[in-house]
């Protein structure tokens, strides 16, 4: 294999394998596992492993499952929505782009998912509820809200920070949490809010919506994806797929979440692999 060869070899790897390579040291363990796969490839052939059945049904398979995932990747490339699609489509969904920058206590009780910490008891549930709401009127009277983050909270990441959690976007934390997160009042700090978690005090200091700018190279893949789809669907329609009720059973209602196809995603997993904020739980 030439380093010309070596190279193109390398850009069509997946973005983690390519960050593993970009060092020397990280190019020869690559180029030493290629070795070994050929060198085993080479012995398999020799033995005549790809004229067996049920080798050569697994290699016809691989084949068209990444053409199929090439074809996939073509149709993507291919699709140039207009920037007044683009607009549009982030018009129509401007409430997932919002974002807010807030801070939080949280109070833990028995069964939470947070560990307890060092020298700290396990509180019941109704304990944690009294210990939270104290500390709330500490903060309402005056108290700095960070310093009892550091002191207090059971989130000891983004306590240690006087309970910063930075800037926080829709779809990343549970649901009871991102509802406080993007309905309380600017500055204000809320009841104790009950989660699996715990029980949180939370404080927003700011809110906004993520401009277009920076979120317009993923409207861009999203929605080459959904061209993607369209035209895969138009194939599949054209094709006129049968399957046979009485081996496979009477098909199931469609899932439209399900059927959606993932830019870039296999259609079938292969047999054998290539060498190569509270958040939701």
């Amino acid at each position: 294999m030439t380093r010309t060869q070596f190279e193109r070899l390398l850009a069509n790897l997946p973005a983690n394998v390519r960050g593993q390579a970009s060092t020397p040291e990280g190019k020869r363990q690559l180029a030493e596992r290629l070795a070994e796969m050929k060198i085993l490839a080479q012995e398999a052939r020799r033995i005549g492993l790809p004229a067996k059945p049920e080798i050569a049904a697994q290699l016809k398979l691989q084949e068209e499952n990444f053409l199929a995932s090439a074809l996939f990747q073509q149709l993507m490339a291919s699709a140039k929505p207009s920037e007044a699609d683009l607009k549009a489509a982030y018009e129509a969904h401007k409430s997932d782009y919002e974002q807010a920058k807030a801070r939080h206590i949280l109070i833990r009780f028995t069964g939470s998912r947070v560990p307890v910490r060092k020298d700290q008891k396990e509180l019941t549930e109704a304990e944690a509820l009294a210990k939270a709401t104290a500390l709330r009127a500490r903060i309402v009277k005056g108290e700095d809200f960070a310093a009892i983050a550091k002191a207090e909270s059971d989130d000891t990441g983004s306590g240690a920070s006087g309970g910063d959690l930075g800037e926080v976007t829709r779809g990343r934390t549970i649901p009871e949490f991102e509802n406080a997160i993007f309905t309380l009042p600017l500055n204000q700090v809320s009841e104790p809010l009950k989660t699996q978690f715990g029980y949180h005090l939370i404080q927003v200091q700011e809110r906004g919506t993520i401009p277009f700018d920076k979120v317009k190279a993923d409207l861009e893949k999203e929605k080459a994806g959904e061209v993607a789809g369209d035209q895969v669907k138009a194939l599949h329609d054209k094709a006129k797929i049968v399957l046979s009720d009485s081996y496979f059973g009477t098909p199931a209602a469609p899932d439209a979440a399900a059927a959606k196809p993932t830019p870039g995603a296999p259609a079938v997993k292969p047999a054998v692999a290539a060498p190569a904020a509270p958040a939701k739980k």
